[in-house]
């Protein structure tokens, strides 16, 4: 896997395990909802630091409820341990049974973004903005581009501060927040 710049978490080694591991990266982006992004991001480490080196081999392994009760911390990977916990768990049986153990499988063959596309909208959790959002991720922050990914980026494909994938410092986090905030307050949504 080629190594990312992505600068997300506040944590230098989080950090790193996110641009060093397929697998790392695609548990950040399903945590990414309804908390901060630095927290979402940090679960993979967190994950890591409780299991001994992180794994989809090991958390598939794991019984649900077992890996759920790792979630919950403390601290908690995410605000919603329990739903959040288990679609880790059904993303690690993905990654082991389709991609060989290892997530950036997902995306390390692919010839086209329609092909990518497809891959990232058929794994638990990832929904049409997420696999918008981690097209655009890849490409801008791991050069991981095929042809068509800003079709499949949609507006996440853009120069405006609107996601996760133009993150990769301290001054962008907080350009995103604050392009997201000003949305916000115009009733504008990241798409906008």
């Amino acid at each position: 896997m080629t190594e990312g710049t992505l600068s997300i978490t506040g944590d230098d080694e989080a950090d790193a395990l996110l641009n060093s591991d397929g697998t790392a990266v695609l548990i950040g982006m399903l945590l990414d909802q309804q908390v901060p992004m630095e927290w979402a991001f940090r679960g993979p480490a967190t994950i890591a630091e409780r299991m001994d080196g992180l794994s989809a081999e090991k958390i598939a392994a794991l019984d649900v409820e077992t890996f759920i009760d790792l979630c919950r911390g403390p601290p908690a990977i995410h605000r919603f341990p329990k739903s959040m916990g288990a679609r880790v768990h059904a993303l690690a049986e993905v990654i082991v049974d389709q991609y060989d153990g290892d997530g950036a499988n997902v995306w390390t063959d692919v010839e086209d973004a329609s092909t990518l596309g497809k891959r990232l909208d058929a794994l638990p959790g990832f929904g049409a903005e997420k696999v918008k959002i981690f097209t655009a991720l890849l490409a801008k922050r791991f050069g991981v581009a095929p042809e068509g990914w800003q079709d499949v980026a949609g507006p996440f494909a853009d120069d405006t501060p609107r996601s996760a994938a133009d993150i990769d410092s301290e001054k962008t986090l907080e350009d995103v927040r604050n392009w997201k905030r000003a949305q916000k307050a115009k009733g504008s949504s990241k798409q906008d």
